[in-house]
Formats: structure tokens, C-alpha cells, sequence
């Protein structure tokens, strides 16, 4: 008889890989290992500089075909000084096992994989079990998700419903789902002025008052009070520069950043106008140029509750004894490439300690995670 797979040990594995973006490190490797062991049909789905691998059991294009999306990447260690143990060497200590990417998501990967794999070998369903994990989801996620989704498109490939496996629960295993996630973007202000003496200011136009009343009528701005399932849409300015080290000199530009998170009130297009009619109007009123680049990280979305999240919520409670709280907070994730092929929902680990140092998963909520992966499985396919 086949053991089952110890998602502990295959944990361990994958963090001993230094898969820090957009490197391989071997991750994929030890997943296909297993999983054509079992019989999964594994193709390597590479674009750019990033690996990706796609991998199903069963029939192409059946009824009934649930995916997991995960990824292998890692953040950089940061200080490695900083650290108590070896980043990569997956060390268990105290009931925990460390290492970079041990929460985020090496964990939630090993727990998916190994539930699929004894899922299918134990009570092989009527349908298809597909993972669909990438190397670029802590990168610019343009060469990741998104390759692997555009691959399954040109083959074929099909998925009815996702579970994406990324840390949702902020403080307790089992206590969150995630239903859907808050757009994200950006948007790259400059000023340009004219340059002059501190001293003779009506022979210059300082773009740093400028700047500062774009961005205090921006940050005072209410986009909304929230949704039905979103908290209110947030825009924060995270840099203000001109880049003078001169204390006598009136810079001739100045550049600043906001991130916006918005919820499904907005969309990004409506969002980028929005600024651009608030550029524009003070620029009309002051004379300086406003120059405006926007960035899309994704749009808002939301899964509405309903068969998808009640599947995984049964499943969370039966194995862990928690109710989980449907939920779109946070930041973002690869679902939000999913949610354009098919129902997706998040579920996964404890976060507390994912990108910090000595990034740690405790070893007993790896096996809980696992079975509530192999939970959703079965009840799925009943």
C-alpha cells in the first residue's frame, strides 16, 4: 500500500530550494517528481524568465475539473545575518519548521500537492484534479499566472472552480477565506517647474507647493465608505522627492507616488480619470506641468458566497473547528488573473511571519492545511 505524502517533508524540500524570483532553484522539479509518480500529466510552462508548471490527472476538458494555483517563489532573505538559522536549510525548531517561503506559500503548495496526489490514489474521482503553480507570483506576476492562463486557453484547458492556497488567517488557523480582493495600482506624479534662487522666487515656479496640494487634495479625498464586501477604497502617497540637496535653490521638479487600493465601486479606469481631471485642473490653476504614469496591479473583484466558498468553509470547519469569515482584505494575489477563467476563492496558513526573518510555519498546521485540501477534494467530487 502507498504511504501518504507528508506535506511536512515535502515542505522541507521545496524550502531547501532557493527559488528567490524569478529563479527555478528546483522547486518545480521536486513537484513533478511527485506528481508523475501519481500520475498527474505534468508540462513545464515556461515564458520570459520564469518557470511555471502545469500539472492535471484526468481527462482534459472534463465536467468537473477543480484547480489548485500556488507558487514557488520567494522574496529575498534580506539580512541574512539577521537570521537564526540557514534561510534555505528548512530547520524544525520548537514545533516549527523555518525557512524562506515556509509560509509563503512553500507550505500551502506541499499541502495541496500531497492532498491531490493521495486524493487521487485513494478514491480516483469522475473529473480532474489540475495545480497550477508559478514562479512569478512575488515578481511583476506577468510572466507567471498569467502564462499559465493563456497557455490553458490556446490548449483546452479547463478549470471549474479554483482554490488558490495563499495565507489568509491573520491570527488563528481556519478563522478566514478570502472572496475576493481590493484593486491595486499606482500612479507616478511630476511636477515640472522652473528652476531658481530661493531668494528671487517670482523669477521661478516651484513645483513643491504644487506637488503638496495634489497630494493633500488626493489624500483628503473620500472615494467611498465601502461596499457590501469591501472596506472603503484607500489611496496612500508613499513618496514625495525632488531630489535637491541645495537648501538656496528652487528645484525645477518634484515627483511623488500613491498606491491605490479600490474596492468595486471603482474601477482602475475610472480611478486613472479621476486623478488625471485633479492633475489637470491644478495644473490649469498654477501654471507648472503635471506629468502622470499609471500602473495597474489588478482590478476589484469578489467571488459572491455560494457553492465555491461554502464548499471550502465546511471543509476549514470540519478539520480545524473555526468558522471562517468570508473576507476581502489584504493585498493582492494571483486570483486575480483566476477569477477570469472561473469561481476562485483563497484559503490558506497563518501569515503572521511571511517575508520577515526567520519566516516560520508551524509543522502541526501543515498536516491541518492538508487536510482540509483533501477535505474540499472529496467533497467536492461526492
Amino acid at each position: 500500500m502507498t504511504q501518504p505524502v507528508d506535506p511536512v517533508s515535502l515542505t522541507a524540500d521545496l524550502v531547501k530550494c532557493a527559488s528567490v524570483t524569478p529563479e527555478e532553484g528546483g522547486a518545480l522539479a521536486v513537484l513533478s517528481s511527485l506528481l508523475e509518480r501519481a500520475g498527474f500529466e505534468c508540462t513545464r510552462v515556461d515564458r520570459g524568465a520564469v518557470s511555471n508548471l502545469y500539472a492535471r490527472w484526468g481527462p482534459r476538458g472534463a465536467n468537473r475539473s477543480f484547480g489548485f494555483n500556488g507558487h514557488t517563489d520567494v522574496v529575498p532573505v534580506g539580512d541574512i545575518d539577521a537570521w537564526s538559522v540557514d534561510p534555505f536549510g528548512a530547520v524544525i525548531r520548537d514545533g516549527f519548521l523555518y525557512g524562506r517561503g515556509a509560509t509563503d506559500m512553500k507550505s500551502g503548495v506541499a499541502a495541496f500537492a500531497a492532498a491531490a496526489v493521495d486524493f487521487v490514489r485513494e478514491t480516483p474521482p469522475n473529473g480532474a484534479v489540475v495545480l497550477a503553480i508559478t514562479g512569478d507570483e512575488e515578481g511583476e506576476a506577468i510572466d507567471g499566472t498569467s502564462a499559465l492562463l493563456d497557455w490553458m486557453n490556446t490548449q483546452g484547458e479547463v478549470l471549474t472552480d479554483c482554490l488558490v492556497g495563499e495565507p489568509t488567517c491573520p491570527e488563528v488557523m481556519g478563522e478566514m477565506i478570502k472572496i475576493g480582493r481590493r484593486g491595486s495600482m499606482t500612479a507616478f506624479f511630476t511636477v515640472k517647474g522652473k528652476q531658481g534662487h530661493a531668494a528671487y522666487p517670482h523669477r521661478a515656479l516651484n513645483p513643491m507647493p504644487v506637488m503638496a496640494r495634489l497630494i493633500a487634495g488626493l489624500s483628503a479625498y473620500e472615494m467611498d465608505q465601502g461596499t457590501e464586501h469591501f472596506d472603503p477604497s484607500s489611496l496612500q502617497c508613499t513618496t514625495i522627492d525632488a531630489g535637491n540637496a541645495a537648501t538656496n535653490v528652487i528645484p525645477a521638479e518634484c515627483r511623488a507616488t500613491v498606491n491605490i487600493r479600490f474596492n468595486d465601486a471603482h474601477t482602475s479606469e475610472a480611478v486613472t480619470a479621476w486623478l488625471q481631471s485633479e492633475a489637470d485642473v491644478l495644473a490649469a490653476e498654477t501654471g507648472a506641468v503635471i506629468e502622470m504614469r499609471v500602473r495597474v496591479s489588478g482590478e476589484s473583484f469578489v467571488t459572491p458566497p455560494g457553492a465555491l466558498s461554502e464548499l471550502v468553509s465546511g471543509a476549514v470547519q470540519a478539520e480545524t473547528g473555526v468558522t471562517p469569515q468570508m473576507s476581502t482584505t489584504g493585498g493582492t494575489s494571483d486570483a486575480r488573473f483566476v477569477k477570469d477563467h472561473c469561481p476562485v476563492v483563497e484559503f490558506g496558513l497563518v501569515g503572521k511571519t511571511m517575508h520577515a526573518v526567520d519566516e516560520r510555519v508551524e509543522v502541526a498546521q501543515i498536516h491541518q492545511l492538508k487536510a482540509v485540501y483533501g477535505r474540499i477534494l472529496r467533497d467536492y467530487f461526492a
